[in-house]
């Protein structure tokens, strides 16, 4: 059974950084695999934040270019999102995604920016 588990949300002041992490388990196929990372606040649609392919390209919404990063480690079954100059419109749940289409979700981490 695939399982997906979030981590490194908190508290943070505008302008500072945080860094997630999603370990994927249960499954082989990691590494051929795209993952993202995704977020929702309460009342809106989930929205993609940033993927990553099995070859290590990426992709940014366009709110978070230049701020946040996503990498993958094929070895340890883990991406990464490091969030830098954070702000208050970036707090949200984030939710990372093993996949495309349905794919597999994790259960989320709560990022919260505020002063």
């Amino acid at each position: 059974q695939v399982r997906l588990v979030e981590s490194g949300g908190g508290l943070v002041q505008p302008g500072e950084s945080l860094r997630l992490s999603c370990v994927a388990s249960g499954t082989n196929i990691f590494r051929i695999n795209t993952m993202g990372w995704y977020r929702q606040v309460p009342g809106k649609q989930r929205e993609l934040v940033a993927t990553i392919t099995s070859a290590a390209s990426t992709n940014y919404a366009d709110s978070v270019k230049g701020r946040f990063t996503i990498s993958r480690d094929n070895a340890l079954n883990t991406v990464y999102l490091q969030m830098n100059s954070l702000k208050p419109e970036d707090t949200a749940v984030y939710y990372c995604k093993l996949g495309t289409g349905v794919g597999y979700w994790g259960q989320g981490t709560q990022v919260t920016v505020s002063s």
